[in-house]
């Protein structure tokens, strides 16, 4: 990567410099990820060779697992050796992978969240109209648009983060790369570059996160006109999706669509949304839907018994 500066590695400060607190960092975080690996894997395997789970809600929520894998493996591994190291360093080119990586699967997670609740909508609102709206053809062009938009999205971050020069401080007060603690540390009037940042990765999160919950709203106001078994199960379906976008928005929100302004909560903020969110929407999805635990069951009952 060509870039303007003298700096040719970083140096991450982690979550904390206490070697105690470091030793429970790598057993927590480690549980963390391993638990996010494993339930997504579980959900996306589940879905890909269960014959009941062949809606769009499912096709969807598939490429939500995988972009949630993707997204805790970008920053959770790298968190994860580290709390055991003595030098955390990691060099420039691999710290812009980081923050390319970050926001391609942050924001690939916004585009499905966004799909998921059009899916809802249009399978609440207007029922007789589904399977033409939501037909096959319709979620791939989706999921092909999800993933040209987070590349943009991603690409215009490296271009702003090449953009920075560094001429001499190196230490991330952080755990991973990204814009906000890299533009702490260059050597420039980032004042631009911030408010381009909040333009960008802000208001994304912002008016993703209000169009989700008016859509919502939308949604739960019109399950008034459906019987009480349809309304308890729409009701079921939507309250896990909308404590996934809460979760995943307000964190977002609370980093990216503020002034340059560094607050001491910033890496518990950043570690909850990128992998304690990962981490919760496997349990989130299977607790809260009747029929992915009973496709769960039923798929790995059969491969038991035929093993």
């Amino acid at each position: 990567m060509q870039h303007n500066s003298t700096v040719t590695e970083f140096i991450l400060l982690g979550l904390t410099q206490d070697p105690l607190k470091q030793k429970m960092v790598f057993i927590v975080f480690l549980v963390f990820y391993m638990g996010t690996v494993v339930g997504n894997t579980l959900i996306i395997v589940t879905i890909k060779f269960s014959r009941t789970l062949g809606s769009p809600m499912y096709f969807f929520l598939f490429y939500l697992s995988f972009s949630d894998s993707c997204f805790s493996t970008s920053t959770a591994p790298r968190l994860i050796v580290d709390a055991l190291s003595k030098k955390n360093i990691i060099s420039y080119n691999e710290c812009m992978t980081q923050v390319f990586a970050l926001h391609l699967f942050g924001c690939m997670d916004v585009f499905i969240l966004i799909f998921m609740a059009v899916d809802r909508y249009v399978a609440i609102c207007k029922p007789l109209r589904y399977s033409v709206i939501m037909r096959w053809q319709v979620c791939v062009i989706l999921i092909i648009v999800a993933w040209i938009g987070s590349f943009i999205h991603s690409t215009t971050q490296i271009v702003l983060a090449l953009r920075l020069p560094f001429c001499g401080p190196n230490l991330i007060d952080h755990y991973c790369c990204d814009l906000q603690p890299l533009l702490k540390l260059a050597c420039m009037d980032t004042y631009m570059i911030n408010l381009m940042l909040v333009f960008n990765s802000g208001a994304i999160c912002s008016s993703s996160f209000v169009i989700l919950i008016i859509s919502y709203f939308v949604i739960l106001h019109s399950l008034r006109n459906h019987s009480a078994e349809g309304r308890k199960k729409a009701l079921s379906t939507c309250t896990s999706h909308i404590i996934v976008v809460i979760l995943s928005f307000v964190p977002c929100i609370f980093i990216y669509a503020r002034p340059p302004t560094t607050f001491p909560m910033d890496k518990m903020v950043t570690v909850f949304y990128t992998i304690g969110t990962p981490f919760l929407n496997p349990i989130i999805y299977t607790l809260r839907n009747a029929e992915v635990k009973n496709a769960m069951k039923k798929f790995w009952h059969v491969k038991f018994i035929m093993k």
